[in-house]
């Protein structure tokens, strides 16, 4: 019983520096974006002609759209390919092929992002050049994003896929199911609390990527026409202009974090939403 409570204080601790670290890093981006939140109106960041720092114009809708255009487009991708390979590894996969695949997915998910970004600079974004230029593009953002969030998917819908009771497998095998009538209506409703907490986690990693996007996007601040446009978005934005940023440019390159960060924050809350409603 002792350690019971010992336990049940070390872990509440711990959700507590969790949650106060949350709490401090939200903090440090409003105190930093304070001055042009308060010295210039809101609406500037929407109204703006363009983004150019240094004449004062501080437009962040084209680079915020670039972002949700690339996260989206990577998540339309990742999110059935990702739960056609966790149904695969659960339910058609022999049992040695599912453990060989499994161990790749996981390799998939270790490699940096960087060598993601190297990749679809030196192969990916040359392909793409010969199909439709300039190559440096929202598609190239969406394809290297895509393989970035495809191993978070399938793994976390693998584990929820795994958790299911077998009891519930042999209950509809009674029934006389068939093997997609067990996935469809037994598996994936059982599942999907964890399958939405993966799709949540991977747009929240589409949202905040950097370097592979930095690398393979164009970074050019303007709403892309088509897909084969070159795009900028906020994380990158960040990433090119923070070492030399100065007063407001620097105050508004903290409200591009700070606008990511609500954005985080929102998938959050959706991904809570969804989860009382499946409950009730």
């Amino acid at each position: 019983m002792h350690i019971d409570h010992l336990l049940a204080g070390i872990l509440r601790a711990g959700a507590a520096v969790a949650a106060l670290v949350m709490l401090l890093i939200l903090f440090f981006l409003l105190y930093e974006s304070w001055p042009v939140l308060t010295e210039l109106s809101v609406f500037r960041f929407v109204t703006d002609t363009s983004w150019h720092p240094l004449e004062r114009a501080y437009n962040l809708m084209p680079m915020l759209s670039g972002t949700l255009l690339a996260s989206m487009g990577a998540l339309m991708l990742a999110v059935p390919l990702g739960m056609a390979s966790a149904l695969f590894i659960v339910f058609f996969a022999p049992t040695h092929l599912a453990t060989l695949y499994g161990r790749l997915i996981e390799l998939l998910a270790g490699i940096p992002s960087v060598v993601f970004g190297f990749w679809g600079l030196t192969t990916l974004v040359p392909l793409i050049n010969e199909w439709h230029p300039p190559g440096a593009s929202l598609l190239a953002g969406i394809l290297v994003l895509t393989l970035m969030i495809l191993p978070m998917i399938t793994l976390t819908a693998y584990t929820a896929l795994a958790a299911v009771p077998e009891e519930l497998f042999r209950n509809a095998a009674a029934l006389g199911l068939s093997r997609w009538g067990m996935i469809s209506g037994v598996a994936l409703p059982a599942a999907r609390t964890g399958i939405t907490a993966g799709i949540i986690l991977a747009a929240a990693r589409a949202l905040g990527e950097t370097m592979a996007v930095l690398m393979v996007a164009g970074n050019v601040v303007q709403y892309p026409e088509s897909i084969f446009d070159p795009i900028r978005t906020l994380a990158a934005n960040i990433a090119l202009e923070m070492a030399y940023a100065m007063g407001d440019h620097r105050a508004v390159l903290f409200v591009s974090g700070l606008l990511l960060m609500l954005l985080v924050m929102a998938l959050s809350a959706v991904a809570g939403l969804l989860e009382k409603h499946h409950h009730a």
